[in-house]
Order: C-alpha cells, then sequence, then structure tokens
C-alpha cells in the first residue's frame, strides 16, 4: 500500500486510502494552527508581563530621589512647548467641525441654542483629551521611541550602565514626569480653542447668540465633566510614555529594528488610547 501524498491511479481511485489521506491533512491543518496559536498566546503573555515589569519598574525608579531637574525640563519642552503649536490648530478646527455638524444636526429639531453644550461636552469629555493624546503620540512620542533606539543600537544606553548611571532613572523617569504634566496642560489648551473655534463658527458664520452660546454650556459642563477629561488625559500620558519608552528601550539592533520600534509604538499607542478612553467613559 502506498502513502498518502505518492501519485497513482490505484491510490487515487482507492477510497479507503483518499479517506485516511483526508484525514491526516486535517490532523495536519489542526496542529499547525494549534502551533501557531500557542506560539501567539506565548509571545504575547511574554511582551505584555515584559511591558508590566518595566512599567514598575519606572514607577519605582519614580519614588526613589534624586530628580533630574534639568532632564525633566527637556522632556516638558519637548513634549508640550514643542507640541503647542499643534494643539491649537488641531484644537480649534475640530470645534470648528464639531460647531458645523452639532448645528446640522440640531436645526432638524429646533434647538440651536444647545450648541454650545454639544460642543463643550464632546471636547472636554471625548475630542479634547483622545485627539491630543494622538497628536502628541504622533509628534512627541514617535520620535521620543526613535531616540531611544538609536541610544540603544549605538550602545550608549549600554554605557550608561557601564558609569553606574541606571538608565530608566536617567532616561525614562524625565519621560514619564514630563507625559504626566504636558498632557493636562494640552488638552485645556485643546479644548479651550476648540470651543473658541466651535464659538467662531456658530456665532460669527452661523448666528447663534453668543450669550446662549456660553451660558447654555456653562449650566450643561459640570465639574464631573472637566475631571473626567483631566483623569483620561493624564492616563493618556502615562500609557504614551510607557509604550514608546519601552519599544525605544528595547529597539531590535539596526535602523530596521528602530523604524519597527517606532511603527509599533505609534500604532499601540493609539490602540491602547482608544481602548481605555472607552473604559473609562464606561467607568467615568
Amino acid at each position: 500500500m502506498r502513502r498518502c501524498g505518492e501519485s497513482s491511479f490505484e491510490t487515487t481511485h482507492d477510497p479507503e486510502t483518499a479517506l485516511r489521506c483526508g484525514l491526516w491533512d486535517e490532523v495536519a491543518r489542526v496542529l499547525t494552527l494549534a502551533r501557531f496559536s500557542a506560539r501567539f498566546t506565548t509571545g504575547f503573555l511574554y511582551e505584555t508581563g515584559k511591558m508590566g515589569i518595566f512599567l514598575a519598574s519606572v514607577l519605582l525608579h519614580l519614588c526613589v530621589p534624586p530628580l533630574r531637574a534639568t532632564q525633566l525640563v527637556r522632556r516638558i519642552d519637548f513634549i508640550g512647548a514643542r507640541s503647542l503649536l499643534l494643539i491649537i490648530f488641531t484644537g480649534a478646527f475640530t470645534g470648528m467641525v464639531v460647531a458645523f455638524q452639532g448645528y446640522t444636526a440640531l436645526r432638524r429639531f429646533g434647538g440651536e441654542a444647545f450648541l454650545g453644550p454639544g460642543v463643550g461636552l464632546s471636547l472636554i469629555r471625548e475630542l479634547g483629551p483622545v485627539l491630543s493624546a494622538l497628536m502628541i503620540t504622533g509628534r512627541a512620542g514617535s520620535a521620543l521611541t526613535a531616540e531611544l533606539g538609536i541610544m540603544r543600537i549605538s550602545e550608549q544606553i549600554d554605557a550608561l550602565e557601564v558609569m553606574a548611571l541606571n538608565p530608566i532613572k536617567y532616561l525614562v523617569v524625565p519621560i514619564l514626569l514630563a507625559a504626566i504634566i504636558t498632557f493636562p496642560l494640552l488638552n485645556a489648551v485643546f479644548v479651550v480653542v476648540g470651543i473658541y473655534g466651535g464659538y467662531v463658527v456658530g456665532v460669527q458664520l452661523l448666528g447663534i447668540s453668543a450669550g446662549s452660546y456660553f451660558t447654555q454650556m456653562s449650566s450643561a459642563v459640570t465639574l464631573d465633566d472637566i475631571w473626567g477629561g483631566l483623569y483620561k488625559s493624564l492616563s493618556f500620558g502615562v500609557i504614551v510614555a510607557w509604550v514608546c519608552c519601552f519599544k525605544g528601550f528595547y529597539a531590535a539592533r539596526g535602523a530596521e529594528g528602530v523604524s519597527q520600534a517606532t511603527t509599533q509604538a505609534v500604532v499601540m499607542c493609539s490602540v491602547l488610547i482608544l481602548v481605555w478612553d472607552y473604559f473609562l467613559t464606561s467607568i467615568l
């Protein structure tokens, strides 16, 4: 009797052999799928555990003095001040678009007077924290990942360890602190500029009363809404600093490894921001 896979006229027309070969093919496919699933699950758990240990190490060194103020100021300037113009432009046009779309929807029900609350709540609770975090990720997060990745492949991080300097304390902790400080401030700038962008469209272009715009907004927006946006921006800052520093810190050797780490950092930060925003919205 011939084995499965051997071609002949007899085996091709033998029902028993054909059935046996079909069963073996199914078993092989199942084993291949199981092997792939096991490899994927193992890699995912390993990467998740490694990221968790990295975050725990950063938070531990965050509580240990001294704090390098010079590095912290440099990172605040890089993440915050240099992202300010981008945040202003994004916030202004986001508020304008929200005002246009909100006016179109409210006009169908005769509720144009509620345009102010719609713009304010959407910016304070959702659009402000999420879009500002995504913009900072694209501008500053990718650059931080590339910077740490180049330091890794050029062995600068190894040189810090040789000089008895903890690279996490020296490089990563200032980035995390700067992100915690700058993300809420940039979110506030985004929201304020977006509200005035909506004011320009709603009041100056569409003819809504300025008093109605701000009065309805002040009565609809509560302190809980403001605190909710603040909590989101703080958590997004931690996520962006954590993921970008991790990907850059453990970047593979070579220019290709740095480019892959940068791409993975931006994609992972964007996905985690949206996923975490859903869970915080359901809680807050």
